[in-house]
């Protein structure tokens, strides 16, 4: 990722992350995901899925994720 982008969430479920990047890009929020699993290795320990977001819009993005979660990010 380029230096301007921050990983605001990460997880090791796809669908949970495409989610969150919906509801920030309905929010005017760029986001995007960059997958970390090995999809041909699977282990105990899998991959993880991290979403980035640029920073000028980073405090929007927490303070919708922490709306979105109850107040927990």
């Amino acid at each position: 990722m380029e230096k301007d982008w921050v990983k605001i969430y990460y997880t090791n479920q796809l669908f949970r992350a495409e989610i969150i990047r919906g509801m920030l890009e309905e929010n005017g929020i760029n986001a995007v995901i960059i997958n970390r699993q090995d999809s041909s290795y699977l282990s105990a320990l899998p991959g993880m899925v991290e979403l980035f977001v640029h920073n000028s819009q980073e405090a929007e993005a927490r303070q919708l994720l922490a709306e979105a979660n109850g107040g927990q990010i």
